[in-house]
């Protein structure tokens, strides 16, 4: 297990105001149109999520990244574990002409309105019970999703990454070093449970057997 920073450069492309963030609209109304994983959420107002998210090559760099680091090859497989959109999933096919690409994610808005390239090899599934069969895939990653999960599903998302896994995982999730992080966190969420130092998310790792890489994204 290693710590592998391949988030950093597009978290920090975005600015964010914490405190409009919970002045501008009621943080709990927000907070249940974007726990519906629909419209709000992804291409609704920026108060209650993404404020609409389109493809625009920001991921790419992230699968180049991944590519170079991993040694991906034509052939190989790929699971994105809460891949929403499919986006990245598209970016790994053009960088990696001939990968096999698998997505799940429960938003079933999402899911129709994924990358029509990509959409084919999608599912709405739950982390916490991925429909694949044991060491199917050369890289599971998961960005930005675990996090979403209540403790007993986190705990079974972890060992199904692990489970389907036959050689690299990685994962990205939220967390924080400070008060300040925490607090911010705290603004700008709207749809985490698991709240989680870097050291409490490390314990996660070793008590649920997680063998593969990740990284955090914090709030500063």
């Amino acid at each position: 297990m290693a710590y592998v920073d391949f988030l950093s450069a597009v978290h920090k492309s975005t600015k964010r105001d914490y405190v409009a963030r919970v002045t501008e609209f009621p943080k709990a109304e927000a907070a249940k149109l974007a726990k519906q994983w629909a419209k709000d959420y992804w291409d609704g107002d920026r108060k209650t999520g993404y404020g609409g998210y389109s493809y625009d090559g920001r991921w790419r760099k992230v699968a180049d990244a991944m590519v170079a680091h991993y040694g991906i090859k034509p052939g190989d497989r790929i699971l994105d574990v809460g891949c929403g959109k499919g986006f990245l999933l598209y970016d790994f096919t053009q960088a990696v002409p001939g990968v096999e690409v698998a997505g799940i994610d429960v938003s079933t808005y999402a899911l129709e309105h994924a990358k029509e390239e990509v959409k084919p090899f999608l599912r709405e599934a739950s982390a916490a019970n991925l429909p694949f069969g044991d060491q199917s895939f050369d890289l599971v990653i998961s960005i930005n999703t675990l996090h979403n999960l209540e403790c007993y599903d986190l705990y079974d998302a972890l060992r199904e990454m692990e489970r389907v896994g036959r050689r690299h995982k990685y994962l990205c999730v939220e967390s924080w070093r400070t008060e300040e992080e925490k607090a911010n966190l705290l603004y700008w969420q709207f749809t985490c449970e698991t709240f989680a130092s870097p050291k409490a998310w490390e314990w996660w790792f070793a008590h649920t057997g997680y063998t593969g890489d990740h990284s955090f994204i914090s709030f500063e």
